[in-house]
């Protein structure tokens, strides 16, 4: 099974590694940083509809997405305005994390939803082969064609046909860092691995754990992985190892996961050691990052933008306690990898089609900006509408950015190897974290099971 995307859309970019590198490196966190575009936003607020959506009065749609805690929160805020716009019902019904084999045993009972929100690139691709979306109607073009750039159309696309709509990106390239934990230990914020490594050691000896994994969740570890992997090889290397034409045995891989060790494989450096970060899922990472009081649990966490939601949950405020820099460069510059979550109709009615246009419209993203833990690809929503100036900056960069971005490698792959729980990269990746010492035997496991997902 072969995954692959449009080169176009997988380019490096040192506009966005710039940008967001000097933005957030010197805290960059005031300001709009927007101007006012065609979408009404102004200010963020009193805003006219800039799509028209029909009437669906009596109609419903089932919605599925992995979204949970606050990010569920904030994305039944926007299913309610367009509740409120069509009269139709929309019902929301979490997947989990197993996204693919959530729709695949839908599909087979007979009763898919309407909608999902799909995080893997490589799921669209394999269920749009397998014959399971439909494609966008006219309307949906039409905004996307208006508010995104060509890459992220080209993303949500299957061999020249458009499916998807890329509703919440991410900038997976991002460490969150505990302002306070950093001021009384002295530390300074890091622009390299060694100096993220000394940074870390400087916090430990002061009594606080450096940083916070969380590990529980396979995906967080290909994270880091990725990003350890675009800077210390290079984009070349990176994109044939998200097609798998670079097998994992690949020196490459031995030197990245090596560098990995470096963090993983000394206890006094993580929240818990190792078993505590095994232990520990997303929304914990962050949250005992920031929370606490005066006594956190650990001073950094690497994760997306999207983590301004967790941090919403705790007292911290972003741009002040919580602060933030670019993932410090291991090789010659700082990496840039992106995410996202791709909006596909399974069922094709009125509604979802609606749904779809209303996705792709600046008034949705408008909604979940405001909120807070949100990113978009739509260039013609006014940076204005995010909820502080560390969300504006990176925004900004991520637009800046245009079509010069690497997706997020194991999103790329066959969900069997890159998306599932208990197997394929995300388990691999945690035996490493368990026992960082056994490089050889982890890079065999992931060839191994990435010749099995990609079929050879």
């Amino acid at each position: 099974m072969r995954t692959r995307l449009d080169r176009t859309a997988l380019r490096t970019t040192t506009a966005v590694a710039a940008t967001a590198a000097l933005a957030l490196a010197l805290g960059a966190c005031g300001g709009s940083g927007g101007t006012d575009h065609a979408d009404g936003g102004g200010k963020g607020g009193g805003t006219a509809p800039t799509v028209r959506l029909p009437r669906l009065a009596g109609q419903k749609v089932q919605v599925t997405a992995v979204w949970t805690g606050p990010e569920r929160e904030n994305f039944v805020k926007v299913l309610d305005e367009f509740e409120k716009r069509t009269g139709a019902t929309v019902d929301f019904v979490p997947s989990g994390d197993d996204m693919a084999g959530f729709v695949g045993s839908k599909i087979a009972g007979g009763g898919p939803p309407d909608v999902a929100m799909l995080q893997q690139v490589g799921v669209l691709h394999e269920f749009a082969r397998k014959g399971w979306l439909k494609p966008l109607g006219a309307d949906a073009r039409a905004q996307l064609a208006k508010n995104y750039s060509q890459g992220w159309r080209d993303l949500g696309s299957h061999q020249g046909t458009p499916y998807g709509v890329y509703f919440k990106a991410s900038n997976k390239s991002l460490v969150w860092y505990n302002a306070r934990a950093f001021d009384d230990a002295g530390a300074k914020v890091p622009k390299t691995w060694p100096e993220f490594l000394t940074t870390a050691r400087t916090l430990s000896e002061s009594g606080v754990a450096p940083v916070s994994v969380g590990g529980a969740d396979g995906w967080t570890l290909t994270d880091w992985f990725e990003n350890i992997y675009l800077s210390q090889a290079g984009p070349g290397k990176y994109d044939r190892l998200a097609r798998h034409d670079l097998k994992w045995t690949d020196p490459s891989v031995k030197r990245a996961l090596t560098t990995l060790g470096g963090l993983f494989g000394h206890q006094d450096l993580l929240a818990g050691g190792t078993s505590g970060a095994l232990r520990t899922d997303f929304p914990t990472s962050v949250t005992q990052t920031f929370g606490g009081g005066d006594t956190p649990k650990a001073a950094m966490v690497s994760s997306a933008d999207f983590a301004a939601a967790n941090i919403g949950q705790t007292k911290a405020k972003i741009g002040t306690d919580a602060k933030v820099f670019p993932f410090p460069a291991v090789g010659a510059r700082s990496p840039v990898v992106t995410g996202g979550d791709v909006a596909v109709a399974l069922k094709n009615t009125k509604a979802s089609q609606a749904l779809l246009t209303f996705l792709a419209s600046t008034d949705a993203a408008r909604i979940w900006a405001r909120a807070g833990g949100f990113l978009s690809p739509n260039k013609a929503l006014d940076r204005a509408a995010y909820a502080n100036g560390v969300l504006r900056t990176i925004a900004g960069a991520l637009i800046a950015a245009g079509d010069d971005f690497r997706f997020d490698m194991s999103d790329q792959a066959p969900a069997s190897f890159g998306g599932k729980p208990g197997q394929g990269e995300w388990k691999d990746l945690q035996d490493f974290l368990k026992n960082p010492g056994d490089v050889a035997g982890v890079q065999a496991r992931l060839e191994k099971d990435a010749a099995a997902s990609f079929g050879h």
